[in-house]
């Protein structure tokens, strides 16, 4: 396994910190991935540092979540989130801390984290310090809660999706305590936000295994959103087929959903999770088009693609061969690379030439289809001189 050492600048401010008599640790995730033998995206830093003290130590670093002791400190062109030690209590909402008090010790600060994986913290000599047996844990690819799992997700329900995605991100085992206490507070998953939900479940689904998603929804965590499903995981297991792409996913997602009956359309589902624009409109109809079979001739896939547009017609191609097999993705691929016309605007002629004939309104329209019409079925005609003499003559072949 790859040793992989903090870059210079992450280094450049723990011992800065130490010399300043500072304790300074590397902790969570960043300290997770490199005993995974994995080059972390972003390093964080613990300190028993004050926020007013870390600020005094590096000029020119912004106070990004003073409430929570949280200063982004910058090292030439980086930035490093540093937070002091501290511990939490009270969660009224079940997401947030009531209460944030700054602690002097590490141990304190590592007691308030999600799961023992994420409770490890290395300092600038190479030392770690484990007091909740993380390190065992990552060796035995265990998700385990700190301390009392129900607490843990008491206090903040996200974790609850946090466990799956890193199960599916990881390749990692939920313990069976920390799946029982999940299981037991699922409920509390209603009174998130949608949004917070959304995220956490397109992470889990752009991860390398995407039919984890399947213990969102038998957990009861996405009670408020689907009803419970009626058949076992393997009806998730196609979206591994799936690109790694957002819009595949949540159509395929969706398909999967609606083929058990545990949502009754996919745009009130989608809409419900407060899904951006393009992706609502993209994946329900997509969903939608795999009600009926896909097209079987070049000429039908073109005339699907300029009714529905590439981006929904290529997801249901792709959820199409990953879902039920049959070879509609190459299909689709052949048509689109052949470049023949499918729409209006890859016409040789365009609404001008056809004003300069005497159509308009309405004629115009009508001709512009017609053409569109015409160019499919016979691509090799799409030529101007052509065109104008069909339009000049009525529509008359």
């Amino acid at each position: 396994m790859e040793k992989i050492i903090p870059p210079k600048y992450v280094m450049h401010i723990l011992m800065t910190l130490r010399s300043r008599g500072h304790a300074a640790y590397l902790v969570g995730g960043c300290v997770r991935d490199m005993l995974l033998g994995v080059r972390p995206q972003d390093w964080d830093i613990c300190t028993s540092a004050l926020p007013e003290q870390v600020l005094a130590v590096f000029p020119g670093s912004r106070p990004t979540g003073l409430k929570h002791g949280t200063v982004s400190v910058k090292v030439n062109s980086r930035w490093v989130e540093v937070t002091t030690f501290r511990s939490e209590s009270g969660s009224a909402d079940h997401r947030h801390p009531d209460r944030v008090l700054f602690v002097g010790d590490l141990r304190s600060d590592l007691s308030r984290r999600d799961f023992t994986m994420n409770a490890v913290a290395l300092n600038d000599e190479g030392l770690l310090l484990d007091p909740f047996g993380g390190v065992q844990d990552i060796r035995d690819r265990l998700i385990r809660c700190v301390g009392v799992p129900e607490l843990r997700f008491e206090e903040d329900a996200l974790r609850m999706f946090r466990a799956l995605r890193f199960s599916a991100r990881l390749g990692f085992t939920l313990e069976p305590e920390t799946m029982r206490a999940l299981i037991k507070k699922a409920p509390l998953a209603a009174e998130l936000a949608a949004e917070r939900v959304r995220d956490e479940l397109e992470k889990l689904l752009l991860s390398g295994a995407p039919e984890t998603a399947y213990e969102l929804f038998a957990s009861g965590l996405m009670a408020r959103w689907a009803r419970p499903l009626l058949a076992g995981k393997e009806r998730f297991v196609p979206l591994a087929r799936l690109p790694k792409k957002a819009l595949c996913r949540w159509t395929g997602l969706c398909v999967a959903l609606l083929g058990q009956g545990s949502i009754s359309s996919a745009e009130a589902f989608l809409r419900e999770l407060r899904l951006d624009g393009r992706t609502l409109g993209c994946a329900t109809v997509a969903a939608g088009l795999l009600k009926e079979p896909l097209p079987a001739s070049p000429a039908e896939w073109k005339r699907l693609l300029n009714r529905c547009g590439v981006e929904p017609v290529s997801c249901a191609a792709a959820v199409s061969d990953a879902f039920f097999g049959g070879g509609s993705g190459k299909a689709l691929k052949a048509v689109l690379r052949s470049g023949e016309c499918f729409s209006v605007r890859h016409l040789a002629v365009t609404g001008d030439d056809l004003l300069s004939l005497g159509l308009s309104g309405r004629e115009l329209g009508e001709m512009l289809r017609f053409l569109l019409d015409y160019v499919i079925d016979y691509p090799e005609n799409n030529r101007r001189e052509l065109l104008l003499a069909l339009a000049a003559g009525g529509g008359e072949d």
